[in-house]
């Protein structure tokens, strides 16, 4: 149980009746185990949607303080958003450059990643004299220029500082499309001259050392998911949501929990309301006894479904919690994935505003 927060270095007493604690050491760590399962790849840091959630500034900071010198962002507001660019560092941004983008891409040092020839020509057009990153689709069918496109001259004339693809199933180690992806961006690297090669994202790096090429890009796995089975056992967990309890109540034999009436006790069972719900992206579904919170080492299971600001748990074998407590939620990402359906990338990313974000 989770009762008082612990003031220290970063961490202020709490307004917000919910919090997300971050470990920086778990952060650091868990990049120094993808850089090392890198090889001779250097390895950088995928830092869009405000970096997992967590903040994309404080992620930027203590990654760069750790040796992270490569980041990667979706768009130019994240780019703009994490302000000036210290010496060293190096910022690509992933969904390239619409003609409203052009502005913001002169302005500063990020690089656009260029996925189609429109945008090779709008930058060639824009008199920039600076290198570009490219994107080249291997068999995604997302983002990038088609290996033909590549091949065919259109690139000639850009200094292109990393030619990149994306792996589309590097979570399935057997499945054939991975060496597929892999040919097929070894064949355009023999006709595109670039600094750097990067195919590997955080799975990617699993698959091994001939995924890794001169850069990875490691995502998920640097905030504590498992993208993939040779990271089993490898991570750390980086976020621990906190609720306060508004309330804490005798629900009698026969009664009922929540909206629909889905929980039944079965007998008179000690609950805790929590000030957290699907609003706050603890979604429904973790109702019906598939989320939990953490006392003690005590796993308390909601009852019920969740509703968008409350959820219940069941707190008889925890008589110490008392209202206004602190109480830690599981959120280990890939066994709430197992539990609930969602995706480990929807768990972290869909965590709300209203939690103060505390690094510890």
């Amino acid at each position: 149980m989770d009762v008082r927060l612990p003031i220290g270095v970063g961490v202020t007493a709490p307004v917000s009746p919910l919090r997300l604690d971050f470990d920086s050491a778990a952060l650091v760590a868990n990049w120094r185990w993808f850089a090392a399962a890198s090889g001779r790849a250097v390895c950088g840091a995928a830092i869009k949607a405000d970096g997992y959630g967590l903040g994309a500034r404080a992620v930027r900071d203590r990654l760069a303080a750790a040796g992270c010198r490569d980041f990667f962002v979706a768009t130019w507001d994240e780019a703009v958003a994490l302000g000036p660019l210290a010496d060293g560092l190096s910022l690509s941004v992933l969904h390239g450059l619409r003609d409203e983008d052009v502005p913001r891409a002169l302005a500063g040092p990020a690089r656009p990643v260029l996925n189609s020839a429109q945008m090779v020509a709008r930058w060639k057009a824009s008199g920039a004299r600076r290198a570009c990153d490219v994107m080249i689709d291997t068999g995604m069918n997302r983002l990038g220029l088609t290996p033909e496109e590549a091949r065919s001259g259109l690139l000639d004339g850009l200094d292109i500082d990393t030619l990149l693809s994306h792996l589309a199933c590097a979570d399935e180690p057997g499945h054939p499309m991975n060496e597929q992806q892999l040919f097929t961006f070894r064949s355009v690297k023999a006709a595109v001259p670039a600094r750097r090669y990067s195919l590997a994202n955080s799975a990617g790096v699993c698959l091994g050392q001939r995924y890794a090429f001169g850069l990875t890009r490691p995502g998920l796995g640097l905030y504590g998911g498992v993208p993939a089975p040779g990271a089993d056992g490898q991570l750390h967990p980086v976020v621990r949501p906190h609720a306060q309890a508004i309330q804490i109540r005798i629900v009698p034999q026969g009664a009922t929990v929540g909206y629909g009436a889905t929980f039944t006790a079965a007998a008179a069972t000690r609950v805790a309301i929590l000030n957290l719900g699907y609003a706050d992206g603890y979604l429904r579904a973790f109702g019906e006894g598939r989320g939990r919170a953490l006392i003690d080492g005590l796993a308390c299971p909601v009852l019920g479904r969740v509703s968008m600001d409350l959820v219940a748990i069941d707190i008889t074998e925890a008589p110490a919690v008392a209202e206004g407590d602190w109480i830690e939620i599981d959120y280990d990402l890939s066994s709430a994935s197992a539990a609930t359906g969602l995706s480990q990338y929807e768990l972290l990313t869909s965590l709300g505003r209203r939690y103060q974000r505390c690094w510890i």
